[in-house]
């Protein structure tokens, strides 16, 4: 039998896929229920319809690569 600590070791090493998979079923379930979702694409803002089409919503900047572990701190 796995421990309590085991099995929260797991998860917590898993956090990402995890967290993944959860956004990707929520993204398609939206979908499905006829609501229209939000997504960053080639650094802007899209809304995407349940029927396929698309909106331009607005440009973004660039994203800032933080490397694994590491904090950014705004001044």
């Amino acid at each position: 039998m796995i421990s309590n600590e085991a099995s929260m070791k797991f998860l917590e090493d898993h956090i990402p896929e995890l967290a993944d998979a959860a956004f990707t079923q929520a993204y398609w379930q939206a979908l499905a229920n006829g609501s229209s979702v939000l997504k960053v694409e080639k650094g802007e803002i899209i809304e995407v319809f349940p029927d396929g089409s698309r909106k331009f919503i607005k440009k973004i900047n660039p994203l800032i690569p933080v490397p694994l572990g590491k904090k950014r701190i705004t001044q």
